[in-house]
């Protein structure tokens, strides 16, 4: 994986080792490969539904903006935090390939 910011156009797609599941209303995130989970929170959770749908990271910061009252600029920093977090572990990826 590179350190590469995220543009915000980016579309992601989720890596075919992983099987999500959501509990209570919150994702957990298994990778297969590697035998680690990880948790999504109730707003990572709507972000992880959003992007499954092919949004790109600037279609999740338009459509969780318009769910949640939470400044603009607050929402952007967290969503492409969490792609970035999410890409490190290899559970997304860009759906154009490596970055």
């Amino acid at each position: 994986m590179t350190s590469r910011a995220i543009d915000q156009a980016h579309r992601f797609v989720v890596s075919e080792a992983v099987v999500a599941r959501e509990l209570d209303g919150e994702m957990v995130l298994l990778d297969l490969d590697s035998g680690t989970y990880f948790g999504l929170d109730r707003v990572g959770t709507r972000m992880w539904q959003i992007l499954v749908d092919g949004a790109s990271a600037d279609d999740i910061v338009d459509r969780l903006f318009a769910e949640y009252d939470v400044p603009r600029e607050t929402l952007q920093h967290d969503v492409l935090r969490l792609l970035e977090q999410l890409r490190a572990k290899g559970l997304v990826m860009p759906a154009d390939g490596p970055r």
